[in-house]
């Protein structure tokens, strides 16, 4: 049996372009060190389907982040292809990026999550102060803020109302920030952040830039569901392969903020941090997602 090639695709149109071509470095890297694929990356902004089927690809690895590497646009034409590839399906991607609709489905399910509103430049806020800003279908804390007071708020509005048409306005709950990685329908341990005291929440800087984070392990916590709502929550959005679901934590138990279908593999990450506490390398990781988007198209074309 020949070896699969495997296509690591990187960077694309979005804002988390830079942190997507160190993901998809590090997801090559491991694969490469698994010895069990031939390994190719290529960095894309947009593509075609015709430069897909090029690629010679017998399964792709997409480690892209944002609206059109994660939300569905990427996820399309990797299914006109035909061609197995990591993570969910695109109707999936396109919904779980979308945050109100994710909120709604969680809803639907029992899953507690903060009070939200939609906002356009002519539409008033509803959701009461204190409360979080941010982009309906973004990641890593992009053009988010958080505001105070009415003043903040106006001030936060006239800012991200120039490059966002719409934004989501969300109840700020206190608590400690939780996060639940899954791998092939399998929770990983729950990690928690701890962003530096100068940060007010886990921002994109927190993330990807500063040293100063803390992240804790499977931290010792108060019996609690992060993991059955999370697992509940994947299997509900018909989520494939990876996923990790963030939720704050408080005395009135977790409030579900968003799951991820492709979230980032650099030496910040979440769920390379937390795999490898289970005592799954690198290697062990990507290889076994690989595997697993094989053997489901497998399943489906046999």
């Amino acid at each position: 049996m020949s070896i699969p090639n495997v296509v690591v695709l990187m960077g694309g149109p979005d804002a988390e372009h830079d942190v997507s071509i160190r993901s998809g470095t590090a997801v090559a890297q491991a694969l490469s060190q698994s010895g069990e694929f031939n390994v190719q990356t290529i960095s894309i902004q947009h593509t075609s389907e015709k430069d897909l089927i090029e690629m010679q690809a017998d399964v792709f690895f997409p480690v892209l982040h944002g609206p059109y590497g994660e939300g569905g646009p990427l996820q399309k034409l990797l299914e006109n292809t035909g061609i197995p590839f990591v993570g969910s399906g695109s109707k999936e991607s396109e919904t779980a990026m979308n945050k109100i609709k994710t909120k709604e489905i969680a809803k639907q399910i029992g899953i507690q999550t903060p009070n939200w509103g939609l906002l356009t430049e002519h539409i008033p806020c509803s959701v009461s102060l204190p409360l979080i800003l941010k982009p309906i279908d973004d990641g890593s804390s992009i053009d988010m803020a958080i505001c105070h007071d009415d003043k903040e708020l106006e001030q936060a509005r006239l800012e991200l109302h120039k490059s966002r048409t719409s934004l989501l306005a969300e109840s700020y709950i206190c608590g400690r920030e939780i996060t639940v990685g899954i791998i092939n329908g399998n929770p990983l341990p729950v990690i928690e952040i701890i962003p530096p005291k100068d940060c007010h929440t886990y921002d994109f800087a927190a993330k990807y830039e500063r040293d100063d984070t803390q992240y804790i392990v499977d931290p010792v916590l108060p019996e609690n569901p992060c993991v059955k709502n999370a697992l509940e929550l994947y299997s509900k959005m018909n989520i494939n392969d990876i996923a990790r679901v963030d939720f704050i934590l408080n005395d009135q138990g977790p409030w579900l903020l968003e799951i991820n279908t492709m979230p980032g593999f650099t030496d910040h990450s979440l769920i390379p941090m937390a795999a490898k506490h289970a005592g799954f390398s690198m290697p062990m990781l990507c290889s076994a997602l690989v595997a697993n988007a094989l053997l489901r198209a497998s399943l489906l074309n046999p």
